[in-house]
């Protein structure tokens, strides 16, 4: 008897499960594009701080081995690709609390997912190519010791690409219709 129960039980989950399964479905493909908006853009600031902290190790070792001075800034090259990620948090964040706030908005999760990947490989790549800079600023300010404002301000640029996708998919997200 107690088998019967338990097999009555154990149906009327699954059937509670299929009865949402949709929902289900939506509510993950939506936070996997929110999740893949952060991770893609840490993908590329890893890299990007990546060759740009191999550039200052190298700039580094060039300038102990001519007796000069090891410029501390060189830091900041080496980190300015990481702000991407909080770009790509911040994306995140904006994702899931359109989704937490109507959850008839799960059923526009193709927009979700579009846009999280979409924008987390463009804030990646900026990240990439904002390492990239930061290395070539590396080697030039340890040679010189000089433009390290005009460095920065390059690499800034590069930052605005970030800035941009990050604030045009948050216009974007927040003109997504609301199912019926």
């Amino acid at each position: 008897m107690m088998e019967i129960l338990t097999t009555a039980a154990d149906a009327a989950k699954a059937a509670s499960f299929f009865e949402h399964a949709d929902l289900y479905f939506a509510k993950s493909m939506t936070l996997i594009g929110g999740f893949s908006a952060m991770a893609l853009s840490a993908v590329g600031a890893a890299y990007g701080a990546g060759r740009a902290c191999c550039a200052a190790i190298g700039a580094w070792k060039k300038c102990y081995a001519q007796n000069k001075r090891a410029p501390f800034q060189l830091l900041v090259f080496c980190g300015a690709p990481l702000s991407q990620v909080i770009y790509g948090m911040i994306l995140m964040f904006v994702i899931i609390s359109n989704t937490t706030s109507d959850p008839k908005l799960h059923a526009a999760w193709p927009v979700y997912l579009i846009v999280g990947v979409s924008a987390g490989i463009a804030m990646g790549i900026s990240a990439f190519w904002q390492g990239t800079g930061g290395a070539a600023a590396s080697d030039a300010f340890s040679e010189s010791g000089k433009g390290f404002t005009n460095q920065l301000m390059a690499l800034g640029i590069i930052e605005t690409v970030a800035i941009f996708i990050m604030a045009f998919a948050i216009v974007l997200l927040g003109s997504v219709p609301v199912a019926a």
